[in-house]
């Protein structure tokens, strides 16, 4: 099947190129992220794992204890692999154009405002002096919620130091507070007036992102499972209301997939958008045909350059009209001051 017949339905909301001034239209992935080994969900300043009380679900108002998958901790190991990925291939099919500055881009100090990353993910101005100029993120990340109970997930591990000559672990040194493996995490990851290369590379970066939380040296993998895709020009559903009504929607013995039961509920919460009439959910085979075509996707150099040069004329363009707003400013100021004087 074509790249044309897959993306049909969201092509409306895909932009050609980067647009100066953002417009509404918001492709929203939703996600199941699942633990495959012992997971560390926490903030730095604790040990403790991050829990929220919420309803059981929709149904069901009970406070419930569930483990935060706080937002930032999401973007973060995605934000890297992202990076990784996009300067990957601008090493295989760009070696006869390469900037320094795009080359140097790093996390989160030294960002040049001129590749895909910082287009994408946003950047903010470094430079001490001299006209300053930020990009905003067109991604956006909410905090994921355990499906299960904070109760029945986490896990105390002991760990201890193993003396090498006499291979004795000794006395304990401490105990971490760890998510068991199999744990689900629905989230929603919504992109904000996207081209179609930004779209497809974001997904390649999402299934090809396993290391979350802290710690992910000896423990963290997750897997990432695309479940269901909307477009319009609004969000549609939020983490929360995925995670609460798929408690409601999963008991045990539940033959239907978790793909079906997400274009269900999408479908539901589109008839409460305010543009319900501009809202489009792919079907179950759709996604699956979509996921499906970006794992088969060969990251070419046309697509690399597309966004290569997407990224710098975007970036240019914001450039020009932060000095155009400075300099505006500028002349304000001087003629508050001249008032003042006279």
């Amino acid at each position: 099947m074509s790249e044309t017949t897959i993306l049909r339905k969201l092509m409306p909301y895909l932009e050609d190129t980067p647009q100066l001034l953002r417009t509404p239209k918001t492709v929203q992935i939703l996600i199941l992220r699942q633990t495959h080994d012992y997971t560390i969900f926490r903030t730095e300043e604790t040990r403790e794992i991050n829990v929220v009380v919420t309803p059981r679900s929709m149904k069901d108002p009970t406070p419930t204890v569930k483990v935060a998958f706080l937002a930032s901790k999401q973007k973060a190991p995605e934000n890297r692999m992202f990076a990784s990925l996009i300067k990957h291939f601008y090493h295989t099919y760009l070696s006869d154009d390469l900037e320094p500055v795009l080359l140097d881009c790093e996390l989160k100090d030294r960002l040049c405002r001129k590749c895909p990353r910082c287009v994408l993910f946003g950047a903010v101005s470094t430079e001490t002096g001299g006209e300053r100029w930020n990009l905003k993120h067109r991604i956006e990340y909410s905090t994921a919620y355990s499906l299960q109970p904070y109760e029945r997930v986490y896990e105390l591990q002991t760990f201890n130091a193993i003396e090498e000559s006499t291979q004795s672990t000794g006395q304990a040194l401490g105990v971490t507070e760890s998510i068991v493996p199999i744990v689900d995490f629905p989230s929603v990851v919504s992109l904000a007036a996207v081209t179609k290369e930004e779209l497809l590379m974001y997904l390649k970066t999402l299934l090809a992102t396993k290391a979350y939380g802290a710690e992910t040296r000896t423990k963290g993998d997750v897997v990432n499972y695309i479940v269901g895709i909307c477009a319009g020009l609004e969000e549609i559903i939020t983490s929360l209301e995925f995670s609460l009504e798929l408690v409601d929607r999963l008991p045990s013995g539940n033959q239907t997939s978790i793909t079906e039961i997400t274009a269900e509920i999408i479908k539901e919460y589109a008839r409460n958008a305010a543009f319900r009439n501009y809202v489009v959910v792919l079907e179950p085979t759709e996604v699956e045909q979509l996921v499906e075509y970006v794992q088969n996707l060969a990251i070419d150099k046309t697509l690399i350059k597309k966004l290569y040069d997407d990224a710098r004329s975007f970036s240019s363009k914001v450039e020009t009209a932060a000095k155009g707003e400075g300099k505006q400013r500028t002349g304000r100021e001087q003629r508050m001051r001249n008032r003042r004087e006279g």
